[in-house]
């Protein structure tokens, strides 16, 4: 039997015309992947520088404005903070400081200026009195006589005493006013005010006269002449005030008083009795 040989042959490669179209099929089919990854490549690249700078700028609008310097900076991922920005010092009522050294510290120099005006005060008040104190230039700053008991007025015109139904408790010993008010026994001031209810300007001692305490009060001095104040001690005879007309008063006088025990006597016939 004859043998047959059968000849196979590629139409793209028996036929030119068909190897032609196969290439151009082929190169239509590779124009576009490359197209795409062309494409996709530029996408890259963009997302790439612009996706930071629109993430920096979005966030710019809440931002506090960036310094020249900064802008220079950036691309070394460095912040550079302006000259002008400080620390500001923190607020505490009426203090201004950073530590609280510097408040202590302001604590102490607002106690030491209040102190010196306190006592500047103290010093124009004190200042104040002196200069109206009345002049004492020729009056005896002892009363005459001797002994424990002294007649608070020298020179005097005997007026009311005590009992007289209208509760005044006391002998007014009327002299002009001016006139010096010694103390009528040593001992303790326990009251000195310019002002003690209706006595005006007064004081009041306590002594101790052998044993016995006798309390003595001086009422309706002169303002601003009382010699001594409460708690100083005094002698027997000696000068603290000056016959005024203050307080529940009529005219100038001393209103003298004597208590023992606690309970009021008649001054004229004590000091007739007791004064050296």
């Amino acid at each position: 039997m004859p043998e047959t040989t059968i000849e196979t042959t590629s139409p793209t490669s028996a036929d030119p015309t068909a190897r032609q179209k196969a290439a151009t099929r082929s190169a239509a089919f590779v124009r576009p992947v490359r197209t795409v990854a062309i494409l996709g490549a530029v996408g890259a690249l963009v997302a790439a520088i612009a996706l930071p700078a629109f993430v920096s700028t979005s966030g710019a609008a809440d931002a506090a404005p960036v310094t020249t310097e900064q802008l220079a900076a950036g691309n070394s991922q460095s912040i550079v903070v302006a000259s002008e920005a400080t620390q500001a010092p923190s607020t505490r009522g009426q203090f201004v400081a950073t530590t609280p050294d510097e408040i202590e510290k302001r604590k102490a120099e607002e106690a030491a200026a209040a102190r010196a005006a306190a006592a500047a005060a103290s010093a124009a008040s004190a200042a104040t009195a002196s200069s109206s104190r009345p002049s004492l230039a020729g009056m005896a700053l002892v009363a005459p006589g001797s002994g424990a008991v002294r007649y608070p007025v020298t020179s005097f015109t005997p007026g009311e005493g005590p009992g007289s139904g209208r509760g005044h408790e006391g002998w007014d010993m009327i002299a002009p006013e001016g006139t010096p008010i010694y103390a009528a026994a040593a001992g303790t001031v326990t009251a000195s005010a310019e002002s003690i209810g209706g006595y005006g300007v007064s004081m009041m001692i306590m002594s101790n006269l052998n044993g016995t305490m006798v309390e003595s009060r001086y009422g309706h001095m002169v303002y601003g002449s009382r010699m001594v104040e409460a708690g100083d001690q005094v002698s027997a005879g000696q000068l603290i005030g000056l016959v005024g007309n203050t307080g529940n008063s009529y005219g100038s006088h001393l209103h003298f008083e004597v208590r023992i025990g606690g309970s009021v006597i008649d001054p004229e016939p004590w000091l007739a009795a007791n004064a050296g």
